[in-house]
């Protein structure tokens, strides 16, 4: 017997009012039924209208949107014909929503006890003196640790993990049957992630929830979901079980996304799919998507098919032919770069916040552990060195460090001769040009009023002093260099794509000529498909220019697929170091095989070994190894001194454990810890 549809989407299309007054659909002819109790993933491009469906169905329209034709039912129910007060009760109440960001959506000034007794208040019956002890229910159903404590605490004092769960169990207070899930893990290391995740699918089996998980990540969604619809240009171009679309993508373009994702068990960088999606309402008639596929016919510009088989849909002329043809996994190989010159040098670096008041002195009392201690990396010119862990594990500091916005306690870092372990302010304007970085969120780095022309001109003037024409066309020739035309010159942020955005960021990166470029995350944000293009971007370029990156990055794939060394921290100290290869195929420390048995594939049946919960909040150990805490394999001497160095050719592993006796436990599932939520 089939269960009752909780959510029903009838021929549903959305449009908003152009400057011209035209209405431009952004949501076109969407069909999508949705039983009690399941999970559906909604995958694509950005821009390609699934967060705007995700919304749709809480009824909620941006400014200027009107529904132009169909319904969306819930319980039977069309949305769109209740009054804003019935809304009101649905929101936040039976229809949860999870957004993207925790640490955005969380008041910074409420205490977290306020807040969930806000959500009590607006989407529960109960009465006031049941709030905090429903609060500390909701707390420990998202298996929150001392929920006590955690009431009391500001978003600011919680990690991103807690942040997370924090916005779920507000997500949770109105024991919602629906939950929309807006990207709710981009952002959040590979171990919190899959925590999350877990969390996510624990919950939904124990209260029978039905989520709609969006998402550009296809390996979350392949942990959560039951069925897949992967949307394109506002339509759903195809719909099946998760099995049946990650298995067997019988339309071009859900193939060109799965070989988009970079892979730990692949070589080389992925390809991006060719070309751009439509612009928004230029669709007329026929496949959105022909202007892109290799597999496009005449008769694919007239029409799209819609080819059903066994519950899997696709809208594809030649869906039966591929379905019949295999998967395959294609990698771009770049030319393997000869050994180079020393370029960057970091000698027993340590860093730390504390700042000792007079008080403190007068006690003599001793200072915090320091949050960075005992780093020391080398990196030669023109390669690739990426930094990973957890949030917390000291990467973005030491990134601080060497871009002088963050004076370390002692220790020193060089940049061939010059000296790096100065402030910024302090520094010459050649040294400055010499280290550029490149910031994960290309919003917050982009002036949003002044034109791409005038954002590349600032450094262009700062460092070289050139007049006002030269500029402008030292500035086309920096588009022509990360493949925009000279057009976008004139354009304005907010008129560019995520993808185009973070092209615009590179490009003023490399006007200085720089010799090393400190990369935060500059992909974590992006599709899959526009991360490929930014990759084999910053690839190429560095082929070109001989520049050194210094790359963090919390996707362990998008590493292995980018980086020449690795070096893994857990809390500000170094666990592991060596080449790529062998970090990832070799010997692995304890953390670092906790983060590989984190890391999501695309499978349905793949299953994360997680190794307990993160420790972040909590200062690394006075003496001994840092991981102890966490450690399956910890023993007496783990806790008192500290780990000396083991080499595995030039893979470099810091633990008291021999080299053989790390292989035979880490490659033994009975002592992999799983974390006991």
């Amino acid at each position: 017997m089939n269960k009752p549809m909780i959510l029903e989407v009838k021929d549903f299309s959305l449009g908003y009012t152009a400057a011209n007054n035209e209405l431009v659909s952004v949501l076109r002819n969407v069909s999508l039924d949705i039983e009690a109790g399941e999970a559906i993933g909604l995958v694509g491009e950005s821009g390609c209208g699934k967060s705007t469906l995700a919304l749709a169905m809480m009824a909620f329209l941006r400014s200027g949107s009107q529904v132009q034709n169909g319904q969306i039912r819930y319980h039977g129910s069309n949305l769109f014909e209740k009054t804003e007060k019935q809304l009101g009760k649905l929101r936040g109440g039976k229809i949860g929503l999870i957004p993207q960001n925790a640490g955005q959506s969380l008041t910074p000034t409420m205490k977290i006890h306020a807040q969930l007794a806000e959500a009590l208040r607006l989407h529960s019956d109960l009465p006031r003196s049941t709030w905090h002890q429903r609060s500390l229910e909701l707390l420990k159903q998202v298996r929150l640790p001392a929920p006590d404590a955690m009431l009391q605490r500001y978003p600011h004092q919680l990690s991103g993990g807690q942040q997370q769960r924090v916005a779920i169990a507000m997500a949770l207070a109105g024991s919602p049957d629906l939950l929309v899930l807006d990207e709710p893990t981009t952002g959040l290391d590979v171990t919190t992630q899959a925590h999350i995740l877990e969390l996510l699918c624990n919950l939904r089996q124990e209260l029978g929830m039905t989520m709609v998980f969006v998402s550009h990540d296809l390996g979350a969604v392949a942990r959560i979901s039951d069925r897949i619809a992967v949307m394109y240009a506002g339509e759903i171009i195809e719909l099946g079980s998760c099995a049946d679309v990650l298995r067997t993508p019988a339309h071009p373009y859900t193939r060109g996304l799965l070989n988009s994702i970079p892979r730990l068990d692949a070589e080389g960088l992925p390809p991006s799919l060719p070309g751009y999606p439509p612009k928004v309402g230029s669709v007329k008639q026929g496949c959105a998507f022909a202007p892109r596929c290799t597999h496009a016919t005449e008769q694919c510009q007239q029409d799209a098919a819609l080819v059903a088989e066994n519950s899997h849909a696709v809208r594809c002329h030649r869906s039966g032919d591929l379905r019949r043809e295999s998967a395959s996994i294609n990698v771009i190989q770049l030319p393997v770069k000869p050994t180079l010159e020393p370029l960057l040098n970091i000698e027993e670096l340590q860093i730390s916040y504390h700042k000792a008041g007079l008080l403190d002195q007068w006690r003599n009392i001793e200072p915090p552990v320091a949050t960075v201690d005992e780093i020391n990396l080398q990196l030669n010119k023109g390669e690739t060195l990426a930094l990973v862990g957890e949030s917390g594990s000291g990467k973005s500091t030491i990134m601080k460090a060497i871009s002088g916005i963050q004076a370390p306690r002692k220790g020193q870092i060089e940049l061939g001769n010059e000296d790096l372990s100065i402030a910024v302010e302090k520094r010459s304007n050649q040294l400055k040009r010499n280290v550029q970085m490149i910031f994960q969120n290309p919003d917050a780095s982009l002036n949003p009023r002044h034109t791409v022309c005038e954002i590349l001109q600032q450094p262009l003037k700062l460092y070289f002093g050139l007049n006002h024409e030269s500029c402008r066309q030292r500035a086309a020739e920096l588009l022509e260099l990360v493949r925009l035309a000279p057009h976008y010159l004139d354009r304005m942020p907010g008129q560019l794509s995520g993808g185009e955005k973070q092209r615009v960021a590179i490009a003023r990166c490399f006007a200085g000529d720089p010799d090393l470029i400190l990369c935060d995350e500059v992909t974590s944000a992006l599709d899959v498909s526009v991360q490929a293009a930014v990759l084999k971007l910053l690839k190429e370029l560095q082929q070109q220019k001989g520049v050194t990156y210094l790359f963090i990055a919390h996707d362990l794939a998008v590493v292995k697929a980018i980086a020449d060394q690795v070096a893994v921290l857990y809390q500000g100290r170094l666990c592991q170091i060596g080449p790529v290869d062998e970090v990832f195929n070799g010997v692995h420390h304890p953390y670092t095989s906790a983060l590989l048995n984190a890391v999501l594939a695309p499978d349905p049946e793949h299953q994360p070994k997680l190794s307990g919960d993160d420790a972040s909040e909590q200062h690394p150990p006075a003496q001994g190894c840092a991981y102890q805490r966490r450690c399956p394999q910890a023993d007496q001497t783990c806790s008192e001194q500290s780990p000396p160095w083991r080499n595995d050719g030039n893979n470099r592993i810091r633990c008291h454990h021999d080299l053989l006796e790390l292989t035979l436990r880490n490659n033994s599932p009975e002592l992999i810890e799983v974390a006991n939520f």
